[in-house]
């Protein structure tokens, strides 16, 4: 079988510039700019000390769209977010709340039982900040099913 390791996330953002000091805050740090002879596109590559790369696309002509609903619409079908660890999940949403990185969240306990906020880069799309201390094993899967919701008066 093969080793496969997660290598990079793309994603297509309006403004660069606005886009790589984002992500900078995250510990990505710009390792490649490749620029179309027209100026039509440019694409950067940030790498982190993990080795994971965050791949930025820009189109000249990129249009605004609604920013999606928190988790990036999860109802709708293909990728939603990306997401980070940390050990102290207050201190980092007091930290991204004291940058003024963008819109926060207030942390939450998750249905998969990990503590988490989400924070919108620029382009409103919804970064996912979590603890997540769960002794998970192949070997035994955790099903965690929700309780069903009683109406008022029953």
């Amino acid at each position: 079988m093969s080793n496969f390791v997660s290598h990079h996330t793309a994603l297509s953002v309006s403004d660069m510039d606005r886009s790589v000091v984002f992500y900078e805050f995250f510990g990505y740090r710009k390792v490649l700019t490749w620029e179309a002879s027209d100026e039509s596109l440019s694409i950067v590559h940030l790498k982190n000390e993990q080795g994971h790369v965050l791949e930025l696309v820009g189109y000249a002509d990129a249009a605004v769209i609604a920013p999606p609903g928190v988790g990036n619409d999860l109802n709708k079908v293909g990728v939603k977010h990306m997401a980070f660890h940390v050990k102290d999940i207050q201190a980092a949403h007091d930290e991204i709340v004291s940058a003024g990185l963008g819109e926060v969240t207030d942390v939450t306990s998750g249905r998969t039982q990990m503590d988490l906020f989400f924070v919108r880069d620029p382009d409103g799309l919804w970064v996912e900040i979590l603890k997540d201390d769960r002794r998970l094993d192949p070997e035994n899967p955790t099903l965690i099913r929700e309780e069903p919701r009683l109406l008022e008066g029953e």
